[in-house]
């Protein structure tokens, strides 16, 4: 699940890609969720909103492992990342934020992990955690890919 669509053409094809790749292995869903227009001075209250959408949405995926993308969650090496993948028996639902980031409130139940201690846009965020998901997928079934 993210908030906002891909934009720019070049993340549409990477992204792409490793939905492609990924067939073979898993479903890949992406829910999009409306960004919230704002300015400096809304900023807060947008961001709120979005949460709060994001929140909505997750009911309908109790029982799922939710995953939220945050700078400041765990951290993972792609070995650790396929071995957590490879645990849970059921769905697994990643939430990317948009621009705005994470209005804090939306952390209160849900798990954060983390690509990277660097911000990435939502955009390249995707991209990346596809391939890592793509990775994990392939470390599981053993094939060469991850070396």
């Amino acid at each position: 699940m993210t908030v906002g669509k891909i934009k720019e053409s070049y993340y549409v094809e990477a992204a792409s890609e490793y939905l492609k790749r990924l067939k073979p292995y898993a479903r890949v869903l992406f829910e999009e969720i409306k960004p919230e227009s704002f300015s400096e001075s809304t900023h807060t209250s947008a961001k709120k909103i979005e949460g709060e959408r994001i929140i909505n949405i997750l009911q309908r995926y109790r029982g799922a492992e939710i995953l939220l993308l945050d700078e400041s969650g765990q951290e993972f090496d792609s070995l650790e990342f396929s071995n957590k993948l490879n645990k849970v028996p059921g769905k697994i639902v990643f939430v990317i934020a948009g621009s705005l980031g994470w209005d804090k409130k939306i952390f209160d139940g849900y798990k954060r992990f983390s690509l990277s201690k660097f911000t990435f846009p939502h955009e390249l965020a995707r991209v990346v955690l596809l391939e890592q998901i793509y990775r994990a997928a392939t470390i599981i079934a053993g094939k060469i890919y991850h070396y």
